[in-house]
C-alpha cells in the first residue's frame, strides 16, 4: 500500500509539471499568434469567429500557477494547480493532491484540497519584488482512505463525534513575497512567490471555544509554500 501511494503521488506530481509545461509552450503560441490575429480576424467566417470565442471561454480552464505546500492540515508535502483572476488577480483557486506519512496508522494516506485565496492589496518594493502583507484562504481537505467518514457510523451513539473525519473546513491568514522575471530572462515562469500561512480548522477552533486555555500551537497550525506564475 505504500509504494502505491508513492506511486499514485509521484504519477500527480509528473501531470501537474506537465500541466505547466503545456501551459508554458500554449503562452509562447499566444504571443507569436497575437500579431496575426488582427490582420486576419476581418477574413474570418462566422464559424471561425465561433470557433474562436469558444476556445477563449476554455482557456479560461488553464492552470495558470503551480503551487507547492507543506503541512496546513493538507499532508506532509502537497502539489498542485492553481488558477488567479480579477482585476488585479486577487483572487486565486488551488487545487492540491497531499501525502500523510504513515506514522502510526496501517498505511500512508492521500489528501485533495479545494483552495480560495484572496489577496487585497499587495506593495511594490522595486527591483522586481512584490510584499503581500495579508493573505486570506478558506479551504476544504479531505483524506482518502477507509479509516474516515462523513457521516458518524451507526455503531457510536448519537452526538459522539460533533464533525466529519473525513471533510475538514480550514480558515487562514498569511504574508507573500514574490519576485516577477525580468521579461527577457523569463523561460517557464513568470514570478515566484513564497509564503507562510497560519491557518485552523473545525476540531482545533472547537479545542479553544470549549478550552479557553489552550495554547496558541493547540489552535493554529503553520505551513511554507511556493507558488509558481506560469501565465
Amino acid at each position: 500500500m505504500l509504494k502505491s501511494s508513492i506511486f499514485k503521488f509521484s504519477i500527480w506530481a509528473i501531470l501537474l509539471l506537465s500541466a505547466g509545461n503545456a501551459a508554458n509552450a500554449t503562452e509562447i503560441a499566444v504571443e507569436e499568434g497575437l500579431g496575426k490575429e488582427s490582420s486576419e480576424e476581418d477574413s474570418l467566417t462566422r464559424y471561425d469567429r465561433r470557433i474562436l470565442r469558444y476556445r477563449k471561454h476554455w482557456d479560461v480552464l488553464m492552470p495558470t500557477q503551480s503551487v507547492i505546500q507543506t503541512c496546513g492540515n493538507m499532508g506532509i508535502i502537497s502539489l498542485g494547480i492553481g488558477w488567479d483572476y480579477g482585476k488585479r488577480s486577487q483572487w486565486e483557486t488551488h487545487l492540491l493532491f497531499g501525502i500523510v506519512p504513515k506514522y502510526d496508522s496501517d498505511e500512508v494516506k492521500m489528501t485533495i484540497t479545494l483552495k480560495e485565496n484572496f489577496i487585497p492589496w499587495r506593495k511594490d518594493w522595486g527591483k522586481g519584488w512584490q510584499f503581500e502583507p495579508l493573505e486570506c484562504t478558506l479551504y476544504l481537505n479531505t483524506v482518502l482512505g477507509h479509516d474516515f467518514w462523513t457521516k458518524q457510523p451507526t455503531k457510536y451513539e448519537s452526538g459522539y463525534y460533533p464533525f466529519s473525519t473525513r471533510i475538514r473546513p480550514n480558515l487562514g491568514f498569511g504574508e507573500r513575497f514574490t519576485y516577477q522575471i525580468p521579461n527577457n530572462r523569463r523561460k517557464r515562469v513568470k514570478s515566484l512567490t513564497l509564503f507562510y500561512e497560519l491557518s485552523t480548522n473545525d476540531i482545533y477552533f472547537m479545542r479553544f471555544y470549549r478550552n479557553g486555555n489552550a495554547g496558541f500551537w493547540d489552535v493554529f497550525g503553520l505551513s511554507f509554500g511556493a507558488k509558481m506564475q506560469i501565465l
